[in-house]
């Protein structure tokens, strides 16, 4: 097993991923370390999705709760997340993949989040239309390949290996594309009445080779709200194919070194 001093020279060792600028919140470190770790996941996906980052996160003795998000609205999913949020015991790091920067951006907010990080999220503004927002920059491949049955979405597998989860071997691919769980229309509707990452210190991993959210807007999104940056050369699902990467920088958001 690995203990929590291997753990830590493992994680110095192993950096891969390359900081960039940083400037405004995120200039600033967290003012108290963080005991708690809230993990969002976004579309396609479930809570497991999470499982190469949680056992890192408490090898470092955090203490790691993934949100099962519904995939149903957005005031649903923020609900979700401030459900878990109410149960932290101190300071939290809220972490939040993909579409769940929405959840990150709105429940943010609660008085036990500390410090945001977003990994390929979305960072909307309050009150903006993310939609219209992402149409400014190329329209990722990943977008073609959602289908809906009634109101229910899903990617189809073939845009679900290729796009999705295109840097993962194919057969764990492939076993996140069973579980993947299907989200409803009015999910895509919502916008965040409020912008957390305007007032609380914010880290974003930017994957330059995402395929299902551009990885210009990524940037854009993160130079906006001034965030700590990495980028990490690795597809949407970068929690899964590069978790020391993701880890080192929530465990910073949290005040720890790496």
């Amino acid at each position: 097993m690995m203990n929590r001093r291997t753990f830590s020279a493992t994680m110095i060792a192993g950096a891969g991923a390359s900081l960039v600028a940083t400037s405004g919140m995120a200039a600033t470190p967290p003012t108290a370390r963080a005991r708690n770790v809230v993990l969002v996941h976004g579309l396609f996906a479930d809570g497991s999705c999470w499982a190469e980052v949680i056992p890192r996160l408490q090898a470092a003795g955090l203490n790691v709760t993934a949100v099962q998000n519904p995939l149903t609205t957005l005031p649903e999913a923020v609900a979700s997340a401030e459900r878990v949020l109410d149960r932290q015991d101190g300071p939290t790091v809220l972490v939040g993949h993909s579409f769940s920067g929405m959840i990150v951006t709105e429940a943010g907010v609660h008085p036990n989040v500390s410090t945001l990080v977003y990994v390929a999220a979305r960072a909307p503004d309050a009150g903006e239309d993310y939609t219209a927002l992402a149409k400014t920059f190329p329209t990722p491949p990943a977008s073609a390949g959602i289908v809906f049955h009634g109101d229910e979405g899903r990617l189809s597998e073939a845009a679900f290996l290729r796009d999705f989860a295109g840097d993962l071997p194919e057969v764990k691919a492939k076993v996140l594309y069973a579980v993947q769980q299907p989200f409803q229309k009015a999910l895509l509707t919502g916008k965040t009445k409020h912008a957390a990452w305007r007032s609380k210190p914010s880290y974003y991993a930017v994957s330059t080779e995402d395929r299902t959210i551009n990885p210009d807007l990524e940037r854009f999104m993160a130079k906006r709200m001034g965030a700590k940056t990495i980028e990490v050369k690795a597809g949407h699902l970068a929690l899964i194919s590069h978790p020391d990467e993701i880890s080192r920088l929530i465990l910073e958001a949290a005040g720890q070194s790496a």
